[in-house]
């Protein structure tokens, strides 16, 4: 499995809007993505306009080419791409270690 990182900073002021926005885009749009297996989205506290949206895919491709080829990936940013204060730094991780607990 493949944990998807975007690290989102917003515009000032828009955190109620993007907080509905992002739901709607994943719940709607990337959950139907091929290889799309979940999601957790984190909001800054000491940076109230800092999103952390972690989406785990079966496989890279299913993100890099699968979704990102595919006219959702355009309906996804046009739910999400206006609160954008910056392009979303995204990076890929594989799982090394994890706690029971």
């Amino acid at each position: 499995m493949i944990l998807e990182v975007a690290d989102i900073r917003i515009h000032p002021g828009k955190q109620a809007e993007f907080d509905a926005a992002i739901r709607r885009g994943v719940d709607t749009v990337i959950a139907q993505a091929k290889g799309f297996r979940g999601y957790k989205v984190n909001k800054g506290i000491e940076s109230p306009e800092r999103y952390l949206l972690m989406i785990f895919w079966d496989t890279l491709e299913n993100h890099t080419v699968d979704f990102r080829g595919s006219p959702a990936f355009g309906e996804w940013r046009a739910i999400v791409g206006p609160y954008f204060a910056q392009p979303p730094q995204v990076e890929h991780y594989t799982l090394l270690a994890k706690s029971d607990a």
